[in-house]
């Protein structure tokens, strides 16, 4: 579907009494529809008078990188969901794009940001840290996001992506500088920060929730259902709040492995949340050197069209950090 590629489209709704303020994006990523569609359902009740927000300030942004929309893939120029940030002296299509979310981010306290991923799996949420006050991703809102997350509808949490993309920049800059722009911001760590980390920058608080395989037809309703969950949760609606999860599995990434050749294969066609022990063979390198599990675990966010250089997939462990209901 082809759209104005120059303008940013979102819809404001503020309740006559006081309340948080929550933006809702979806196609951050082009080809990822479901959040998008689930959007459009929510902003067809609130027209039809179905659903009303009575409290704070609610803002959707349904396709938030018009060209890759368009275009109907990932990135228009770029990843948007990388090295998010204002530049004045913009480069591409999502720099420019990134002028305009940024500050509209700020304006806001809670960021749900909806999305689906490349191979088959169930839906999850990505959380970020426990509160801390070091220099990569210091935070004060964990028990917020944590009550949040679970109340999203996603039985798996996954949390560690900034500090893991770190470590493995740090891998990458150790490896022959690339001169591809794309390529150098993938050895800055702050290409690591998209919509969840800036919006942590702000002071505020988000969830990228990730709804399913990016065709699975239950991806749109699994959106839906998250946006009136979010809504009822954070008091917006006068709706009764979800309940809390009890039996969500929490995961912290520990390690992501890039893809250095485009002949770079896996072993099969890996789905996010595999389970592997220490020692299977998850992919082969264009020399035939084997990429094997480091440890038990999972993988996850596999990619087997991942551009030479970025990640290719994530390992995952068990995590034990108690989540706040």
């Amino acid at each position: 579907m082809t759209m104005n590629t120059e303008s940013l489209t979102s819809h404001t709704f503020h309740g006559l009494a006081s309340g948080p303020r929550l933006i809702v994006l979806g196609a951050v990523h082009g080809n990822e529809i479901g959040g998008t569609r689930g959007i459009e359902r929510v902003l067809d009740e609130l027209a039809r008078g179905d659903l009303a927000i009575v409290r704070g300030t609610v803002t959707f942004v349904p396709v938030t990188n018009p060209l890759a929309w368009t275009l109907g893939r990932r990135a228009g120029d770029r990843n948007l969901n990388r090295n998010l940030r204002p530049n004045d002296a913009p480069q591409d299509y999502e720099d420019r794009i990134a002028n305009v979310l940024c500050p509209l981010l700020a304006q806001h306290d809670v960021l749900l940001d909806l999305h689906s991923f490349h191979t088959g799996g169930e839906p999850f949420a990505m959380l970020g840290p426990q509160d801390n006050d070091g220099t990569l991703e210091p935070f004060a809102h964990a028990a917020e996001e944590e009550a949040l997350a679970l109340r999203l509808g996603a039985r798996r949490v996954v949390e560690g992506w900034l500090d893991t993309y770190a470590a493995g920049v740090r891998k990458r800059l150790a490896r022959t500088a690339p001169t591809e722009r794309a390529h150098l911001l993938s050895t800055d760590p702050d290409y690591g920060v998209g919509t969840t980390e800036y919006m942590r920058r702000m002071g505020g608080y988000a969830i990228t929730l990730e709804c399913g395989q990016h065709e699975d037809p239950r991806a749109p309703e699994f959106a839906w259902r998250a946006i009136r969950n979010t809504l009822a949760h954070l008091g917006l609606v006068d709706e009764a709040a979800p309940p809390a999860r009890d039996d969500v599995e929490l995961l912290r990434l520990s390690e992501v492995i890039d893809r250095l050749h485009a002949d770079d294969s896996f072993a099969r066609p890996w789905t996010s949340f595999d389970p592997v022990q220490a020692g299977d063979l998850i992919g082969t390198r264009h020399d035939g050197t084997p990429v094997s599990a480091p440890r038990d675990g999972f993988i996850v966010f596999p990619n087997p069209l991942a551009t030479p250089g970025n990640e290719w997939f994530y390992f995952a462990q068990r995590s034990d950090r108690p989540l706040k209901g």
